[in-house]
Protein backbone atom coordinates (compact mmCIF):
# COMPACT_ATOMS: atom_id res chain seq x y z
CA UNK A 1 0.00 0.00 0.00
CA UNK A 2 1.34 3.42 -0.89
CA UNK A 3 0.70 6.57 1.08
CA UNK A 4 -1.55 7.82 -1.72
CA UNK A 5 -3.91 4.95 -0.94
CA UNK A 6 -4.30 5.93 2.69
CA UNK A 7 -7.76 6.95 3.72
CA UNK A 8 -8.89 8.69 6.88
CA UNK A 9 -9.16 6.19 9.69
CA UNK A 10 -11.75 5.91 12.41
CA UNK A 11 -9.92 4.42 15.39
CA UNK A 12 -11.91 2.01 17.51
CA UNK A 13 -9.44 1.69 20.32
CA UNK A 14 -10.18 2.18 23.99
CA UNK A 15 -7.65 4.02 26.11
CA UNK A 16 -7.03 3.59 29.82
CA UNK A 17 -4.58 6.30 30.85
CA UNK A 18 -3.81 4.81 34.27
CA UNK A 19 -3.19 1.31 32.86
CA UNK A 20 -1.01 2.78 30.11
CA UNK A 21 0.99 4.79 32.64
CA UNK A 22 1.51 1.68 34.77
CA UNK A 23 2.56 -0.43 31.77
CA UNK A 24 5.06 2.24 30.70
CA UNK A 25 6.53 2.45 34.21
CA UNK A 26 6.85 -1.33 34.43
CA UNK A 27 8.42 -1.55 30.97
CA UNK A 28 10.93 1.10 31.98
CA UNK A 29 11.70 -0.82 35.18
CA UNK A 30 12.67 -3.98 33.30
CA UNK A 31 14.57 -2.11 30.57
CA UNK A 32 17.93 -3.05 32.03
CA UNK A 33 19.74 -6.39 31.60
CA UNK A 34 20.55 -6.71 35.31
CA UNK A 35 16.90 -6.26 36.27
CA UNK A 36 15.87 -8.90 33.78
CA UNK A 37 18.45 -11.22 35.30
CA UNK A 38 17.15 -10.46 38.80
CA UNK A 39 13.59 -11.23 37.72
CA UNK A 40 14.76 -14.53 36.23
CA UNK A 41 16.47 -15.44 39.51
CA UNK A 42 13.35 -14.56 41.50
CA UNK A 43 11.08 -16.44 39.09
CA UNK A 44 13.20 -19.57 39.53
CA UNK A 45 12.70 -19.50 43.32
CA UNK A 46 9.64 -20.18 45.38
CA UNK A 47 9.87 -18.10 48.46
CA UNK A 48 12.28 -15.51 49.64
CA UNK A 49 15.88 -14.93 48.62
CA UNK A 50 18.19 -12.19 49.81
CA UNK A 51 21.97 -12.06 49.58
CA UNK A 52 21.90 -14.86 47.00
CA UNK A 53 20.88 -12.21 44.45
CA UNK A 54 24.21 -10.44 44.87
CA UNK A 55 26.07 -13.66 44.13
CA UNK A 56 23.66 -14.50 41.30
CA UNK A 57 24.36 -11.34 39.32
CA UNK A 58 27.94 -10.76 40.47
CA UNK A 59 27.52 -7.09 41.32
CA UNK A 60 28.01 -5.04 44.46
CA UNK A 61 25.30 -5.29 47.09
CA UNK A 62 24.51 -1.58 46.79
CA UNK A 63 24.02 -1.91 43.01
CA UNK A 64 21.71 -4.88 43.44
CA UNK A 65 19.76 -3.00 46.12
CA UNK A 66 19.22 -0.07 43.74
CA UNK A 67 17.95 -2.37 40.99
CA UNK A 68 15.69 -4.19 43.45
CA UNK A 69 14.28 -0.87 44.63
CA UNK A 70 13.30 0.00 41.06
CA UNK A 71 11.66 -3.41 40.57
CA UNK A 72 9.84 -3.03 43.90
CA UNK A 73 8.48 0.40 42.96
CA UNK A 74 7.19 -1.09 39.69
CA UNK A 75 5.35 -3.75 41.67
CA UNK A 76 7.34 -6.73 40.38
CA UNK A 77 9.02 -7.52 43.69
CA UNK A 78 7.80 -7.98 47.24
CA UNK A 79 10.37 -7.16 49.93
CA UNK A 80 10.25 -8.23 53.54
CA UNK A 81 12.70 -7.07 56.16
CA UNK A 82 14.21 -9.93 58.13
CA UNK A 83 17.14 -8.27 59.92
CA UNK A 84 19.95 -8.24 59.17
CA UNK A 85 18.78 -8.78 55.58
CA UNK A 86 15.88 -8.15 53.25
CA UNK A 87 14.12 -11.04 51.57
CA UNK A 88 12.77 -10.60 48.05
CA UNK A 89 10.09 -12.49 46.21
CA UNK A 90 8.66 -12.13 42.72
CA UNK A 91 5.15 -10.67 42.75
CA UNK A 92 3.79 -13.29 40.37
CA UNK A 93 0.37 -11.64 40.10
CA UNK A 94 1.87 -8.29 39.06
CA UNK A 95 4.20 -9.99 36.60
CA UNK A 96 1.30 -11.98 35.08
CA UNK A 97 -0.70 -8.75 34.70
CA UNK A 98 2.27 -7.11 32.98
CA UNK A 99 2.50 -10.03 30.55
CA UNK A 100 -1.22 -9.78 29.87
CA UNK A 101 -0.95 -6.04 29.21
CA UNK A 102 1.94 -6.51 26.79
CA UNK A 103 0.04 -9.20 24.91
CA UNK A 104 -3.01 -6.93 24.73
CA UNK A 105 -0.97 -4.46 22.70
CA UNK A 106 -1.18 -6.82 19.74
CA UNK A 107 -4.74 -7.97 20.36
CA UNK A 108 -6.21 -5.43 17.97
CA UNK A 109 -5.29 -6.40 14.44
CA UNK A 110 -6.14 -4.92 11.08
CA UNK A 111 -7.78 -7.29 8.65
Amino acid sequence: MSLSQCTPTQFEVEFDEEAERQLAAQAKAIAHPVRIRLLKLLAAQKGCIGNDLVEGVGLAQSTVSEHMSILRKAGFVIAESKPPRICYELNRDAFAQFQKSVLALSATTVE
